[in-house]
């Protein structure tokens, strides 16, 4: 448990942002280094992202992909958002991922709703639908998901 220390105002307060306290006792300062629970770290960009998942989800992943960019505006940029990948314009308008068993779309609650009927056979949640490596992705049915995502989006 971090130690507590004296502000200018006599009030107890943690160590503070770039503090650590050993198992000694003794304050050090922090190299501003995080490590992940699985000690790889967190992938910088997209590319990095999809190098990490292992075959053959990597190809689904790289076909999921291609299918989106196919659908989102000219402007919009791939960015990794909550550590996966996502599509931007202003705002993200859909993260995918890969899964040893699986790849996901999460095109936001409204968008699945709207294609309800359509995912019939696919394990959909209120914000995610996943897509099993042993089937063909329906390229189709996910660029008219992102399509509507985007449409969806206030300009």
């Amino acid at each position: 448990m971090a130690r507590m220390r004296k502000g200018k105002t006599g009030v107890g307060r943690s160590a503070g942002k770039g503090v650590r306290v050993s198992a000694q006792g003794k304050r050090a300062l922090s190299r501003g280094k995080k490590v992940s629970g699985t000690g790889k770290g967190a992938p910088k960009d997209v590319d990095k992202y999809i190098a990490r998942v292992p075959e053959p989800a990597r190809s689904r992943l790289k076909e999921m992909r291609a299918a989106i960019r196919s659908a989102v505006p000219a402007e919009a940029v791939e960015i990794i958002s909550y550590q996966i990948p996502a599509f931007k314009t202003k705002k993200v308008l859909v993260w995918y991922a890969g899964f040893s068993k699986h790849c996901s779309l999460f095109p936001t609650a409204s968008v699945i709703e709207e294609f309800r009927d359509e995912l019939a056979g696919f394990t959909v949640s209120k914000g995610t639908v996943q897509f099993p490596i042993e089937q063909a992705l329906p390229t189709e049915l996910i660029k008219r998901m992102v399509k509507a995502r985007v449409a969806a989006q206030p300009s």
